[in-house]
């Protein structure tokens, strides 16, 4: 039956009227019970749109057993703090005092005659994010104020005597420790000659690199951003990366990235495509743009079935010889360009009589712009012109050549990597071609490649077959995320879910609290396969983690949330030892322990002002957040999900609302105040 607060207008709290707890408004009632009674007092202060106050209700206030500890042993009051800003204001400096930091649920806890003595903001039910779980905070404080009365309230007076809020709290030092040892080993292998890790042969290596821009947002590392930047920079200048039609080859032979064996990747250039784009948001320098589009335009040009999958390699030979597709004669070049022009592209691309590869050359960029074009005395604006130009001509005549074969067929964890970089490019970069190119992708896999509600490995030719593995879900879900918040067509976020969901039933296994790599419905072998290792692209398990801690953010589900962090718990002996194989379970610990920013937009898409918040959004470099939203005058948009509840328009405009470590700001209409919320 309904509790007092359906007597209340606010309709903050009459959303907690049909609770179980014996809530009370703030008043004599519950003041003079707590007195008479003798019992501590649990003021729990929130307002209509903060989702973490959603959360903790569906945890923890609607929840028959924890509930009856609270009816046990509190007085509990819930407080609208839009209606009491004097309470909230008061009780909010007491909670900044105590933990450095504050925010909505507010969760304190006071003596009877209304003096704070613990709290602190959201609460789980069970122990996570090393936060205890709410039924033992209510425990442990119950037991302090009967048991130890002097020191609860002699602790009561003093911080009621000087509310004085104490900004900043100390980052987990599990995460400090994992974090910086990993960086420091990667330090001391670190290639400060010619960029990444180790010598010959040398491989480009994403995920390491993610691992550092995340090193340098969470510990304001900058050795971690340079040794990021000097390696993309001479990756992308050497013979590693196709300068006439864009992408990456696998790998250099050689330690200064110069001779690669030629073929390239799908999967290397979904993971590489992400590190320039997140280079670009963070820097802001166009060179990392540039690299991005070049990639993403050569998938999309040349790997690209007209279903929309995305095919997973070329070959390295042409005619039989390895390169020969790619490499060029000097008079070769001088032929198709004319002395003039072909003199200042060699000199640039570093192309001489006697080559650098078997009597050929492979296009590379030895020298800075400014120094070349210092060297042939002309300015850097009109060098990059007559590249560019003599770039686009040479491609044609390459486009002349016999072609290197090509592996058509579609896999499908490969896809949802190159789905993933697409719908965040696109939405970074406002590329609709690649939006474009994203959905269609989409759409490809998951009517193609899933036959009676199975995700299925590969395709070609018209043709899926093979049951998908742990990283085909869990790659896919991770892609059909980023689609979704590139488009917020809940279609995607829905699909996520299912897949996810089906990840679980098919690959988790509860006793071990882990993903294994082959389904409970797939063939017996002698072992059953769980690859741990973050190797030329992330493993099933990595992702998988990654994928059910942002699905636990949309969703509200902390069982999302669970099975991520035992399943990161069981690699993280391994991470410290050996961090550039562990790299992308650093990126879902990362996650895991640290803040994550929730973002939901309302209003309508095509608005200007909309997407004037939207562009706010993907414009800096933020791996830890989420984005929904919604219009509200689409009923199909909007999820049902914690995340979305009580997300209306303000004023009737676009608005934006931000929360971040369980705790959520007033909603705005205005981008520059929404660069300020997000920081």
């Amino acid at each position: 039956m309904p509790n007092r607060l359906a007597h209340e207008t606010s309709p903050y709290l009459l959303q907690h009227k049909d609770n179980p707890v014996d809530w009370h408004a703030w008043g004599p009632e519950a003041l003079g019970k707590a007195k008479n009674e003798d019992m501590p007092i649990f003021l729990s202060i929130g307002y209509s749109a903060c989702h973490w106050c959603h959360v903790m209700e569906h945890e923890s206030f609607e929840d028959e057993d924890t509930a009856a500890v609270m009816n046990a042993l509190f007085v509990s009051i819930k407080v609208d703090r839009e209606e009491r800003p004097d309470l909230d204001s008061i009780y909010m400096q007491a909670v900044q005092s105590m933990t450095g930091h504050g925010g909505w649920p507010m969760s304190i806890f006071l003596t009877p005659d209304g003096k704070p003595f613990y709290g602190g903001t959201y609460y789980p039910k069970d122990p996570r994010h090393g936060m205890p779980s709410f039924v033992e905070v209510l425990k442990a404080v119950a037991n302090a104020y009967h048991t130890r009365r002097d020191e609860v309230l002699d602790s009561a007076d003093q911080i009621s005597s000087r509310l004085e809020p104490h900004a900043g709290s100390q980052p987990g030092i599990i995460a400090d420790g994992i974090f910086k040892l990993g960086v420091q080993r990667l330090g001391s292998s670190f290639d400060w000659s010619h960029g990444g890790l180790g010598g010959a042969p040398k491989f480009p290596q994403p995920m390491t690199m993610e691992l550092l821009l995340r090193a340098h947002l969470r510990d304001d590392d900058d050795r971690a951003l340079q040794m990021v930047e000097f390696t993309l920079k001479r990756m992308a200048q050497g013979g590693i990366y196709d300068h006439l039609g864009g992408g990456f080859h696998r790998y250099s032979v050689d330690a200064q990235w110069l001779v690669p064996h030629f073929e390239k990747m799908l999967y290397d250039n979904a993971l590489l495509v992400r590190t320039y784009l997140h280079a670009f948001q963070l820097t802001k320098k166009p060179f990392y743009r540039v690299v991005a589009e070049e990639v993403l335009d050569y998938v999309l040009r040349e790997m690209t079935d007209p279903s929309g999958g995305f095919y997973s390699a070329q070959d390295a030979d042409s005619e039989g010889v390895e390169g020969k597709f790619f490499v060029w004669s000097q008079e070769e070049i001088e032929a198709e360009l004319g002395a003039d022009e072909a003199r200042v592209f060699n000199t640039y691309f570093g192309v001489t009589d006697s080559g650098n590869f078997e009597g050929k050359n492979i296009l590379n960029v030895p020298e800075d712009q400014a120094f070349v074009a210092e060297t042939l005395g002309v300015s850097e604006e009109d060098l990059a012109l007559r590249i560019q130009r003599s770039r686009k001509g040479l491609y044609q005549s390459r486009e002349r050549r016999v072609h290197p074969a090509r592996d058509d067929k579609v896999l499908t964890a490969w896809n949802g990597l190159m789905l993933k970089s697409l719908a965040e490019a696109a939405v970074v970069l406002n590329r609709d071609d690649y939006l474009t190119a994203a959905i269609a992708n989409a759409k490809f896999l998951l009517v193609d490649l899933r036959m009676d509600g199975r995700l299925l490995r590969t395709w070609r030719g018209g043709r899926a077959k093979l049951d998908g593995y742990l990283e085909d879900y869990a790659m896919l879900a991770d892609g059909l995320l980023s689609l979704y918040e590139a488009t917020l067509d809940s279609r995607w976020l829905n699909e996520a879910q299912t897949l996810a969901d089906d990840m679980i039933e098919l690959f988790w296994v509860e006793g071990d609290g882990c993903f294994y790599d082959t389904g409970a419905d797939a063939e017996r072998l002698i072992v059953r396969p769980r690859d741990i290792f973050d190797n030329a692209m992330p493993c099933g398990g990595s992702v998988a983690a990654e994928v059910l801690l942002r699905l636990a953010v949309f969703t509200g589900e902390a069982e999302y949330s669970r099975k991520a962090s035992n399943s990161i718990g069981t690699v993280t002996q391994f991470m410290e030892q050996q961090p550039s194989g562990f790299a992308h379970w650093f990126a879902a610990l990362d996650f895991y322990l640290g803040k994550v920013t929730e973002v939901v937009l309302v209003g309508s898409l095509n608005d200007a002002g909309f997407k004037q918040m939207r562009d706010v959004v993907f414009e800096a470099y933020r791996p830890n957040k989420v984005v929904g939203g919604f219009d509200p005058s689409d009923s199909a948009a909007r999820l049902d999900f914690p995340l979305f509840e009580a997300r209306t328009l303000v004023e009737g405009k676009a608005t934006a609302y931000v929360c971040e470590d369980f705790a959520c700001q007033a909603p705005t209409t205005d981008p520059k105040d929404l660069i300020r919320q997000l920081g």
